[in-house]
């Protein structure tokens, strides 16, 4: 989740998390807009920037955060494609992924502030066939509204999903990898 960079300290536990994880399980990090997206929501609130222009714009947040996750995670790559996942897999990297040219590509999802980086992750999973989809929400995150209007609609029906705040996110990815050790 984007909003993770407010808090430093979680962000780099749970990217550790991750790259834990990552050691057992085949991931793909879809990353949020965090302050990237926030600046967007702004100028739009400020000028009107239409919603194919807002739309647009906070994907391309992700893109940035894509970046600043991977400059962060041992392992992390950039990538902007399914191909690119395996690839990367196979190279014992981490993928994380710069959406915007998937999206502009494939256009799926109407352009309205109801799209966030969740239904996006919701769209992605689906497209890459992913048993679980986890949300990491930042501390204190709590309530029935912590995912968009849209996501819903996007989750494939048989799809595992967690949404937990960052720190329960760090403790249920190491308890996942303990599981897989102790299973092998």
């Amino acid at each position: 989740g984007g909003g993770l960079l407010a808090a430093p300290e979680h962000l780099d536990r749970l990217l550790a998390s991750i790259g834990e994880i990552a050691q057992t399980h085949r991931v793909l990090v879809v990353p949020g807009g965090g302050p990237f997206a926030d600046i967007v929501r702004d100028v739009d609130r400020r000028t009107g920037l239409g919603d194919a222009a807002a739309h647009w714009m906070a994907v391309l947040a992700m893109d940035q955060y894509a970046h600043l996750l991977a400059s962060r995670l041992h392992s992390g790559l950039v990538i902007s494609d399914r191909e690119q996942i395996g690839l990367a897999q196979h190279e014992g990297r981490i993928p994380i992924l710069a959406p915007s040219r998937w999206l502009t590509r494939a256009d799926p999802l109407p352009h309205s502030w109801e799209i966030t980086s969740d239904s996006i992750a919701a769209w992605i999973a689906g497209q890459v066939n992913a048993s679980r989809l986890v949300l990491v929400k930042p501390a204190g995150a709590e309530g029935t509204d912590l995912v968009d209007p849209y996501f819903e609609r996007l989750l494939p029906p048989d799809m595992k999903c967690e949404c937990l705040p960052a720190a329960d996110a760090i403790g249920w990815f190491r308890q996942q990898t303990i599981e897989t050790v102790r299973s092998m």
